[in-house]
């Protein structure tokens, strides 16, 4: 495809109308050098940081070199979609109606008193509704076809947190946010509770400006993160991160970090929920992230009765399935056993549910169930 440089730039200009009427708060342009990021990506996989994340080394350097992985690929549309569900208190003023903001009071005031009761099953916020990979990979479909339907045939490849693309550096170079503190994008319109996805293609778009760094001297989420997993502004320790405790790993979690954990049971949004920008937090405009199954006032109780058969059906859809029954359990399991400390010892529904499940086929299971029954003791 030959294009003019205006033309190009009308192009660009359409492609982020079509990106917001298919349900993302921005789009925009990146170019694909990112060998300034290549030698901190090797030192963090060398220092073995990123635990038991294999696929994260297993393409080397090529995940900097978009080019490398879709040959002919000179462009990155980068997009973000809001997430925060419409039954999660709170959100950013400009996502609703004047009462609505008015009303609702503040998410994270939410998710503190959540935090703060110890039966309860807390969820990353991002987790409660349908999965994001399928819903951004289906809307990035269907802009690379508007995209095709004006222009003719192009090279693209679209991505959704799926492949070796490092998204977070393109996106900053495209402008939508700055890398916080804790690594995570931040925008000054909507915070960082957004999802982000990729279209990689052929097309010389005109790349827009980055933006400057908003954080200044606050180091709330380095002082909030539960595990300190947070080394330094920029630095993550993946496994000492309870996202990848709960999320990632499939071994046992370590005696020494169960304590931290709480009783966050899929995620945490502890470094998000402190940060200041997160006041300006939008909801979701699409209902795919409405909380599904009552995951947002749940008890631990509740979802640890769910049988393998009930977990794989409610979870149809959900990114919460492919961690899989075992690793539910086990999650469940360090939270219910957490709750001695926060003044449920010896709980007689928390004790109940650990001994219906203290002869479960899995030993990594037993070996939790035995674990959190001793807390209560």
């Amino acid at each position: 495809m030959s294009l003019s440089e205006s033309k190009l730039a009308e192009l660009a200009v359409r492609i982020k109308q079509w990106g917001v009427e298919l349900g993302f708060a921005e789009l925009r342009v990146a170019d694909i050098d990112l060998s300034a990021q290549e030698a901190g990506l090797q030192a963090w996989l060398d220092a073995g940081m990123h635990g038991e994340m294999d696929y994260m080394a297993s393409h080397g350097m090529k995940r900097a070199r978009p080019d490398e992985l879709v040959p002919g690929t000179v462009r990155v549309i980068c997009a973000r979609m809001n997430y925060l569900p419409k039954d999660v208190a709170g959100g950013g003023a400009k996502a609703a109606t004047a009462t609505d903001a008015a009303t609702v009071g503040d998410w994270r005031a939410a998710e503190a008193a959540r935090l703060a009761d110890p039966g309860a099953a807390v969820i990353s916020v991002y987790a409660r509704g349908r999965d994001y990979h399928k819903v951004l990979r289906a809307r990035l479909q269907q802009l690379a076809d508007r995209i095709r339907a004006e222009c003719g045939e192009f090279g693209y490849r679209v991505f959704t947190d799926s492949a070796p693309v490092m998204e977070l550096p393109l996106a900053q170079k495209a402008g939508l946010g700055w890398r916080g503190k804790h690594t995570l994008l931040i925008n000054r319109d909507g915070g960082s509770l957004f999802f982000m996805g990729e279209i990689l293609v052929d097309i010389p778009l005109p790349v827009d400006e980055p933006v400057g760094a908003h954080c200044g001297g606050c180091d709330a989420c380095i002082t909030a993160c539960p595990t300190q997993a947070i080394l330094g502004p920029g630095r993550l320790d993946a496994r000492r991160c309870i996202s990848y405790l709960t999320i990632e790993s499939k071994s046992a979690i370590p005696v020494e970090l169960r304590p931290l954990i709480g009783n966050r049971v899929y995620g945490c949004d502890d470094c998000q929920s402190v940060c200041p920008w997160n006041k300006f937090a939008q909801r979701a405009v699409l209902p795919d992230f409405d909380e599904r199954h009552g995951l947002g006032s749940a008890s631990m109780v509740e979802l640890f009765a769910w049988s393998e058969e009930e977990f794989n059906r409610k979870m149809e859809g959900s990114p919460i399935r492919r961690i899989g029954h075992v690793s539910w359990l086990r999650n469940l399991a360090v939270g219910m056993g957490n709750a001695a400390a926060a003044g449920v010892k010896g709980d007689a529904a928390i004790v109940a549910a650990l001994l219906s499940r203290r002869a479960h086929e899995s030993e990594l299971v037993r070996e939790h169930v035995e674990w959190a029954l001793a807390c209560h003791e």
